[in-house]
């Protein structure tokens, strides 16, 4: 089985626990290895943190569960939310347990679906050629924001690493520019005059499935960071953006871009 959660402490006390178990366990920190390592290993069952960066929330639960409808996905999660339980099952997991875990309720959830890991299976992380594509990685980005300075920065930062840019300053001129031309991501401002960013998520999902959405915010807010990655965002980044960061997140949503599609 899988345990993926970027935070270290929950995913070694969950991988030891369940090894203790008699249960293979692998793990994962980030979006991108989860998804590469339930392609190729194929695990019977994956317990996955639903508001882990780099992932995309209920969007890359779909995503396992369409591409390997045999994995049992038990979600976990730190957001006491009903509505987001709903659609996480609706999602295809099998069940949602909330943070902070209950040990025996985890246990019951897989004891009766963990297989053993593929003896065959490389699984040791992104392969070289995968590593490689992540530093070659170059793509198509919509920046909304309503700040002229920032959508400048922005555009010219990634000009100059390969990426074809397009800019919006409002949610009618990124709507239309979305329908135009769908970008393989879009940096997203959280919070613009009369629009939040969160809730243009379902509208860009209506729009293509598959683009990816880095937030961006000046603001530092937990809860609707959560908000945002259970939603689909792919990832959370705030202002002053360090661009080193940015442009991590953008080479991981390019390459998992490419997971997918395989």
């Amino acid at each position: 089985m899988l345990v993926a959660d970027d935070d270290e402490d929950v995913r070694t006390t969950l991988a030891e626990y369940l090894r203790a178990q008699g249960l293979e366990v692998l793990e994962a920190a980030d979006g991108f290895d989860t998804l590469l390592k339930v392609k190729r290993a194929r695990p019977g069952v994956v317990v996955l943190d639903l508001l882990m960066p780099r992932l995309g929330g209920l969007e890359a639960l779909k995503q396992i569960h369409g591409s390997n409808p045999e994995t049992i996905v038990v979600v976990i999660t730190g957001a006491d939310d009903p509505g987001l339980r709903e659609q996480a099952l609706s999602s295809g997991a099998a069940t949602v347990l909330t943070k902070p875990l209950d040990l025996a309720e985890l246990k019951r959830a897989v004891s009766s679906t963990a297989r053993p890991r593929p003896p065959a299976a490389d699984v040791s992380g992104p392969s070289r050629a995968a590593s490689g594509a992540v530093k070659r990685a170059a793509g198509r980005v919509l920046i909304v924001d309503d700040d002229p300075e920032v959508r400048a920065i922005l555009e010219e930062f990634l000009a100059l690493h390969g990426y074809v840019t397009r800019s919006a300053g409002d949610a009618p001129s990124a709507f239309w520019a979305l329908m135009q031309n769908v970008p393989d991501v879009i940096l997203l401002d959280i919070s613009m005059p009369g629009f939040n960013g969160v809730e243009f998520i379902p509208t860009i999902r209506f729009a293509s499935g598959d683009v990816k959405i880095i937030m961006v915010s000046g603001i530092t807010d937990v809860e609707l960071s959560k908000r945002a990655l259970a939603q689909g965002a792919f990832d959370y980044v705030t202002k002053p953006v360090d661009m080193k960061y940015l442009l991590q997140s953008l080479e991981t949503a390019m390459s998992m871009k490419r997971l997918e599609t395989e």
